[in-house]
């Protein structure tokens, strides 16, 4: 199943949810009725007739009672989900927060959270998603999460318990899991659970009130009003448990089959089944297991790797499978015992140095081979070209599509090898809230002369103090850096910039701006990095994917246009390009003008409008630009920011393009 079978998985299992919610609120509304019935015949005085010996007549409410009983029941169950999602609408830092998770400094230079910082930064690289802020939980058992409703918003959170007793290969194991969550959808299915059993839970907090108010409200012997109120929060207790069980009921089992599925992509991403199942395995010999302390773990218990909390009725309330259930589907051949060591690997994967990152060996020659030779490719200039270029494979972007969601050893050879290569004061400047930005307004800066002069003239004029100080330490490290760094060195720094308050924001992204405008033109490269660290720190909501192609066939032709036009080096060249996407797509090329530039606002509201396509229909749209970029066989990296920067618009994780195998 590849990435986007998962998104339409994850959209029909949404739709089933709704509909399941949706049932569960339907019993609650006749449970209530019910209640109200009983309620209404013991107030009646009902005790049948003592000379017939008959039976109380029921008293079953009116028409208006019902339909006020169903209006109320709905109106408690949404404005709780609506409460809900409004705290959780600042992404995963809400759940981290809630679970008392403390958020890592990037910069930080502690041993074991800069051990788990490089292997989250090399899973986002080779992924091609935003690198995550990274959160402690001062917790020692072992468990982790992913949280948010887009990868935009995620955050990955870890306890003490996992970073001190695993190994990297253990931890690497874990945190890729944790992606799967991120890439496949299941994050903003966690979320709707949460906010949804919130409203249900709701209800039976009103009984609650109702239990203590009763006493209060006893009057004359007329007056059945205390009486009244015991009743209805007795039934509203009841009933509130009775729907919050079955909500979590279904919790369960949405959740369970879902970690068998991201423990399955975790060792397809690193090829290393002993990582996770070594994890697992110490979950299972430690004193502590996964269960965590957190006050709020039980409400947020479906998001952990681990089963983070004492389960009631067994298996049946387990929102994960049993340990030995998991590992055997990782290692058929495990012996049952918990304290078994892993098999040995080769001694580069059990290097726990916290300079790992750099420090390891790519891998066998024929993958250094492949890494170099993308390296190189990427770095060289084409002639005729404004930019670098990379003689990549002819299927590059095309592979990296099939790759969306599915990352392999591959990419994270590849990151790890980014990594080792950035200069580390461009690292380190990532890593730190007020350099990441000069970081940002270096990549922009235009070549030495009055363009560039004007530029710092701005930014002396409208960034803050602190970080013009921080670019002119960086001199031109920045804006010489190599052009397949750019983008790893803008996901490294995200996690620094979104620590930015508001009105940094604002002023970061109004220098931002400046310097594009400064020459009055803005180029493709300008606008895709701009794009993915804008689009990045908004956090825009999901959108709902219920389009099709031919609804948007402009804004296809708009985008297939501008890429076909930026990477021919000749007009006969991006005809023929364009001629390639446009029948990719099923397109007449008749039927259409030829390739031209496009400005950032008609980028911007076309990338905007297209993140409603279906997923299938956004594969194809992506292997239509695809066709585009591969046409003429040279890939340049202005290309290759642009298929990014759509790629990422979309919500579709894309990872490195690399040289052929």
């Amino acid at each position: 199943m590849n990435f986007f079978e998962h998104q339409d998985r994850a959209r029909r299992n949404s739709v089933r949810l709704v509909l399941l919610l949706a049932l569960a609120v339907l019993g609650l509304i006749l449970a209530t009725i019910v209640a109200s019935a009983i309620i209404l015949t013991f107030l009646d005085g009902g005790g049948g007739d003592p000379a017939t010996g008959a039976a109380p007549a029921v008293q079953w409410p009116g028409w208006d009672l019902i339909l006020a009983i169903a209006v109320a029941v709905i109106g408690v169950v949404v404005v709780g989900g609506l409460f809900k999602r409004i705290q959780l609408s600042s992404g995963g830092k809400a759940v981290a927060e809630a679970l008392d998770g403390r958020l890592i400094n990037p910069a930080s230079t502690d041993p074991d959270e800069r051990k788990v910082l490089n292997v989250v930064e090399e899973m986002a690289l080779a992924a091609g998603t935003p690198v995550p802020p990274v959160y402690l939980l001062e917790d020692p058992a072992i468990n982790a999460f992913a949280a948010g409703r887009t990868p935009q918003d995620a955050v990955i959170g870890v306890t003490q318990g996992c970073i001190r007793q695993l190994s990297r290969d253990e931890l690497q194991g874990v945190v890729a899991h944790e992606f799967s969550h991120i890439i496949h959808g299941d994050m903003r299915l966690n979320t709707q659970l949460v906010a949804t059993l919130h409203g249900i839970l709701l209800i039976g907090l009103i009984g609650y009130f109702f239990l203590r108010l009763a006493p209060w409200r006893r009057g004359s012997n007329r007056d059945n009003t205390g009486l009244i109120l015991l009743a209805l929060g007795l039934a509203l207790v009841v009933i509130g448990f009775a729907g919050t069980f079955f909500g979590n009921l279904i919790k369960s089992a949405v959740s369970r089959q879902r970690e068998f599925l991201a423990d399955a992509s975790a060792v397809q991403y690193t090829r290393n089944p002993n990582g996770i199942a070594g994890a697992l395995k110490k979950i299972g010999a430690s004193q502590y297991g996964s269960r965590l302390e957190a006050a709020n773990a039980v409400e947020y218990s479906h998001m952990f790797f681990g089963q983070g909390v004492k389960v009631a009725f067994g298996s049946l309330m387990a929102t994960h499978p049993p340990l030995p259930e998991r590992i055997r589907r990782i290692q058929p051949q495990w012996d049952g015992d918990f304290s078994s060591p892993a098999p040995p690997v080769a001694a580069a994967a059990q290097n726990e140095s916290s300079q790992s990152t750099k420090k390891r060996a790519i891998g066998v020659p024929e993958q250094a081979a492949i890494l170099a030779a993308t390296a190189e490719a990427l770095d060289s200039r084409a002639a005729g070209r404004g930019d670098a270029s990379a003689e990549l494979d002819r299927a590059a972007a095309h592979e990296a599509i099939e790759a969306i969601g599915q990352p392999g050893t591959r990419h994270l050879e590849y990151a790890r090898q980014i990594l080792a290569e950035i200069d580390p004061e461009l690292q380190e400047a990532a890593h730190d809230p007020y350099a990441a930005r000069a970081l940002v307004y270096g990549l922009l800066l235009a070549p030495p002369g009055q363009i560039r002069e004007r530029q710092l003239r701005q930014l002396q004029k409208e960034a803050a103090p602190e970080v013009f100080h921080a670019l002119r330490e960086l001199g031109d490290k920045p804006a010489a850096v190599a052009p397949r760094f750019r983008l790893a060195l803008i996901d490294l720094a995200l996690p620094a910039l979104k620590q930015m308050s508001p009105a940094q924001q604002a002023t970061f992204r109004r220098c931002l701006d400046l310097l594009i405008e400064a020459d009055e033109r803005v180029s493709l490269m300008e606008w895709a990095l701009r794009r993915i660290v804008v689009h990045n720190l908004e956090n825009p909501p999901p959108v709902p994917q219920r389009d099709d192609l031919a609804a948007h066939t402009a804004d296809c032709v708009l985008l297939l246009s501008a890429l076909a036009y930026e990477g021919a080096s000749s007009p006969e060249l991006a005809a023929a390009a364009f001629r390639a996407a446009l029948n990719s797509l099923g397109l007449e090329a008749s039927q259409s003008r030829s390739p031209r530039a496009a400005t950032a606002t008609e980028l911007e509201h076309a990338v905007n409008r297209l993140d409603r396509l279906k997923p299938a229909h956004k594969q194809r749209l992506l292997q239509a630009l695809a066709a585009a970029v591969e046409h003429d066989g040279v890939i340049s990296v202005v290309e290759a920011e642009l298929l990014r920067a759509v790629a990422d618009s979309l919500h579709c994780p894309l990872p490195p393009l690399l040289a052929a195998s």
